[in-house]
């Protein structure tokens, strides 16, 4: 039975601070569950009997049967799914977001929920393994995040660090650092790394000064035809996308 108490606890876990305090979060919906129920502990989990009916030995320390009603009170969406988890937030090790030998993403102060999200999809997609975030940047597990994410969690690991700090340190070992700029090269013209660095910044402000002085390489997306007049700028996911393909295609 789903007591008062819990769906006060579930509910409470929209905010940040509760979520850090109790290190969890929350993900919903049958695809988002299966896919990441084997890599996180899962704290509690409630669900429809003919959910649960599919799954054999669910691996939650608390199982709930949950119907739509009590599915309703808890879900942080439109429209309720089948099943809602609450796990633990995994404890990340910064040292192993080595750029020496892979690609990692920068996120300077990401805002939107929805953009993170999609970034975390992107960089599953392409095979990046680590995300360094401001610590300005929207959670990347707030629920809005994770359902954005669509699973993409259980394979990217993501870390909050003062990034002006980080990227000076990895300057210093001369590791390529990019960032998109008008007045950067062109992107399909520069010659680019296997490894390294690529920062992405606000939604609105773009790369902060702070932190644009660590980026050793600038790079421009040009928009077709060129000198036709176009949007002002791209989405920071989108530009993401485009990044993170040029590089990977440089691959072969």
């Amino acid at each position: 039975m789903l007591s008062k108490n819990k769906v006060k606890y579930i509910r409470s876990l929209e905010k940040k601070k509760y979520r850090s305090e109790f290190q969890v979060f929350v993900a919903e919906g049958n695809k988002m569950v299966n896919d990441i129920l084997h890599t996180f502990e899962c704290e509690l989990l409630l669900a429809k009997p003919a959910w649960m009916a599919t799954q054999g030995d669910i691996p939650a320390k608390e199982l709930l049967v949950a119907d739509e009603e009590d599915l309703r009170k808890v879900s942080f969406l439109k429209t309720p799914q089948d099943v809602l988890a609450v796990f633990k937030r995994p404890v990340e090790q910064i040292e192993e977001a080595d750029p020496s030998g892979q690609l990692i993403i920068a996120a300077d102060g990401i805002q939107d929920p929805g953009n993170l999200g999609t970034i975390i999809r992107l960089a599953d997609w392409f095979g990046i393994r680590h995300i360094v975030c401001s610590t300005d940047t929207v959670d990347a597990f707030s629920p809005k995040t994770v359902q954005a994410t669509m699973g993409a969690l259980a394979h990217v690991h993501i870390h909050y660090t003062d990034l002006a700090t980080w990227l000076s340190a990895q300057a210093t070992r001369q590791i390529p650092v990019y960032g998109t700029f008008l007045d950067g090269e062109n992107i399909y013209q520069k010659e680019l790394s296997e490894s390294g660095i690529l920062v992405m910044g606000n939604e609105g402000n773009g790369i902060r000064p702070d932190i644009s002085t660590h980026i050793n390489h600038k790079l421009f997306i040009p928009s077709y035809p060129q000198g036709e007049e176009t949007s002002e700028s791209l989405n920071v996911a989108i530009a993401t996308a485009i990044v993170c393909a040029e590089f990977r295609r440089r691959l072969g």
